[in-house]
């Protein structure tokens, strides 16, 4: 089968697509490495594809923990949940005390906290840690986020920093902190994720039934863009998504694709803890929501039928607002990332998690789903000051959000007026201008709570608590 060694540097458990890539990419780096799956031909394959034949699959749990080196170093990369926890049930009757083990799947962070405190109590080291880059990132160099023993850590680093993406030489895997902050500092990373897809969609619809553009002007639309300030990942593939037609077709595959976006979590989870942590993210929340809605196919149709009379169309001159709109794009992005580094923030402070906001922009520049070209922008922002409490308040950012504002407020406008949904753009808008508000409309909120539930208020420029009757009782 192989001419692989008896023992072994480092176990991964769960052979599919992330896990067998990441493996064949430290086989790649001179790791010596054994997988398990309990399918066989998962194996094999991985075998198969080793281009150093350093590596070796397993379908028998015990034999793959008796091949791996002391102490131990094991990965799982299986679903979230309970899975991971019945893998860890198998496993610590096999291992010994000091062995490390490695949750590299999208665990929820609670269920993080509870895994380090458990497995810590037993005498093993365990460190939850996100990995984004999906397939290709994977095999060639993705963005590692780990989190949770420090000394588990740094057996590893120098694997993990060798399979990590570079940038500028640098790779794109750091320390996140204690605790879960790895798994959570992934969760956020999708959350803004979450938002710069539906941005992206929301663009393609105001391409598609405001401009009227095809999906030949809508693909060079984005493949423009992404030559410029905008350029990312996600914009990058949205260009190749545009120019592919299926063997035989005479139409992009995409045309064929059902209007359902499905979901695995992350973003949900985002907008929960959120909202927990009272850091508003709306554009993230908005991401969420419209995936949710995406689902009622069947009774979005019925409405269409109901509601939907009227031709939509812009009436704009088209290349003035396609100007406009890469403004507008801009602009949605910057907030969708500021709205994650708030959120990261309020969660350093809540669960002392002490996080190095610079650092983790650092590492997002390469191999991750959302890098992108103004990350560079961002980690410069907190090198400049690590206690920034809020991306919008740097200066450099400031001027970016000012030059690109108008074209936010021109592409709302127009497409609220022409019934072209575009929540999310609406939503970045609406979260600048309060943001920027010096005063919000709030003090009228706490004088209705305090007027139906006593719930009383505070007043400017007066220490204390106050309850008014606001309307005189009735006499009998």
């Amino acid at each position: 089968m192989s001419n692989t060694p008896d023992k072994y540097d480092f176990g991964m458990i769960g052979l599919g697509t992330m896990g067998r890539n990441l493996l064949l990419n430290m086989g790649d780096h001179g790791v010596k490495g054994a997988g398990f799956d309990t399918d066989a031909s998962k194996g094999e394959l991985l075998e198969k594809e080793s281009t150093h034949h350093n590596l070796k699959g397993f379908s028998d749990v015990s034999k793959f923990v008796e091949s791996l080196k002391s102490p131990r170093a094991i990965m799982m990369l299986v679903p979230a949940g309970k899975i991971v926890d019945d893998v860890i049930a198998e496993l610590l009757p096999l291992l010994d005390k000091g062995d490390i083990l490695i949750d590299g799947g999208n665990s929820h962070f609670t269920d993080t906290n509870r895994r380090v405190d458990e497995l810590e109590a037993k005498g093993f080291h365990f460190f939850g840690m996100g990995i984004s880059g999906g397939e290709e990132g994977a095999r060639k160099g993705p963005s590692m986020m780990p989190g949770g023993d420090k000394d588990a850590y740094n057996v590893m680093k120098p694997i993990l920093e060798s399979i990590a993406a570079k940038v500028d030489g640098a790779p794109c895997v750091t320390y996140i902190g204690p605790g879960a902050s790895g798994h959570f500092v992934k969760m956020v990373h999708n959350g803004i994720e979450y938002g710069l897809m539906q941005l992206i969609a929301e663009t393609y619809e105001i391409l598609k039934k405001g401009l009227k553009l095809d999906n030949e002007a809508i693909g060079a639309v984005f493949a423009k863009w992404n030559d410029g300030r905008l350029q990312s990942f996600l914009l990058e593939i949205t260009k190749d998504i545009f120019a592919y037609k299926a063997p035989g077709a005479d139409h992009l595959l995409l045309d064929d694709i059902k209007d359902e976006a499905k979901a695995k979590g992350t973003g949900k989870w985002t907008s929960q803890v959120a909202m927990d942590l009272q850091a508003p993210i709306p554009t993230i929340d908005t991401a969420v929501s419209m995936r949710d809605l995406s689902k009622y196919k069947q009774l979005r149709e019925q409405a269409a039928d109901l509601y939907s009379k009227d031709e939509i169309s812009l009436d704009v001159n088209k290349e003035e607002f396609l100007a406009a709109l890469e403004q507008a794009f801009y602009f949605n992005m910057i907030i969708s990332y500021a709205q994650g580094m708030h959120l990261l923030s309020r969660a350093s402070e809540e669960y002392k998690y002490d996080l190095k906001l610079g650092e983790i922009a650092k590492i997002w520049r390469g191999g991750c789903i959302i890098r992108s070209l103004f990350l560079n922008d961002i980690y410069n922002a907190y090198q400049k000051d690590a206690k920034l409490a809020h991306l919008l308040l740097d200066g450099n950012v400031h001027d970016l959000v000012t030059a690109a504002v108008t074209g936010a407020r021109t592409v709302v406008s127009a497409t609220i007026a022409a019934g072209i949904a575009a929540p999310a753009y609406a939503a970045s808008l609406s979260y600048f201008d309060t943001f920027r508000s010096k005063r919000m409309p709030s003090n009228l909120t706490q004088a209705q709570r305090d007027y139906f539930g006593a719930h009383t208020y505070e007043l400017i420029g007066k220490e204390g608590v106050f309850h008014t009757q606001w309307v005189p009782k009735s006499q009998d």
